[in-house]
């Protein structure tokens, strides 16, 4: 099995059970001065987890790109 493959088949278990899937953000954080990199999963969500903004549905998984350093 590739790694493609499990992505999938993770994304699809989640999508299946309501979550809202999101595809993978960029590696350089979008208004964010306080990182240089996305190095977590939870980074582009940050918003979300402070309430600085609404998230888009109660559920979401993603399958998030990041560089740890």
């Amino acid at each position: 099995m590739r790694t493609k493959e499990i992505r999938e088949r993770f994304l699809n278990f989640f999508a299946g059970k309501d979550h809202l899937v999101l595809p993978s953000f960029s590696l350089i954080p979008k208004d964010d001065p306080t990182l240089l990199l996305i190095g977590a999963g939870m980074a582009p969500l940050k918003p979300y987890f402070t309430g600085e903004n609404p998230p888009p549905h109660p559920r979401i998984a993603t399958c998030q790109k990041c560089i740890r350093t």
